[in-house]
Parts: C-alpha cells; sequence; structure tokens
C-alpha cells in the first residue's frame, strides 16, 4: 500500500517510545511499530489521535503516493 509516513520521527521529537504513544492514542506498541514499518495503514480515527498528540497534521504525519496498482 503507497501510504508512508514520519511517525518515527515525530515520535522521536517527543521524547518517547512505542509503547508510551500507544497507551496515549489508544494502540497497542506493536500497532505503533506495523504503522512506522509501513506494514500497517492505520483507520482515520488513530491517524486522527496520533497527529494530535504529535501536534502535527495528519498530512505531515502520513502521505499516499499513487502507484501503478492505483490506476
Amino acid at each position: 500500500m503507497p501510504l508512508y509516513n514520519n511517525l518515527k520521527e515525530y515520535r522521536a521529537r517527543l521524547g518517547i517510545n512505542q509503547q508510551e504513544l500507544g497507551r496515549r492514542v489508544g494502540a497497542s506498541r506493536q500497532t505503533i511499530s506495523l504503522i512506522e514499518r509501513g506494514d500497517y495503514s492505520p483507520s482515520v480515527t488513530l491517524a486522527l489521535k496520533i497527529a494530535k498528540e504529535c501536534k502535527a497534521s495528519v498530512e505531515e504525519i502520513f502521505r499516499y503516493e499513487e502507484g501503478e496498482e492505483d490506476e
């Protein structure tokens, strides 16, 4: 899926680990890890919670890039 993110960088700016971010947004550490690796696309609700916690817009953290498979 062509959804990319800068979540790891935003989390590092907050100075928290995956477990703490997960606790703050109501997700598991494993979910945060999967999102950061690009192996999982969060729900709209979770993406909004993450953005709010990072004090950023969803578009600053997540970006969608269309590829040939989307045409």
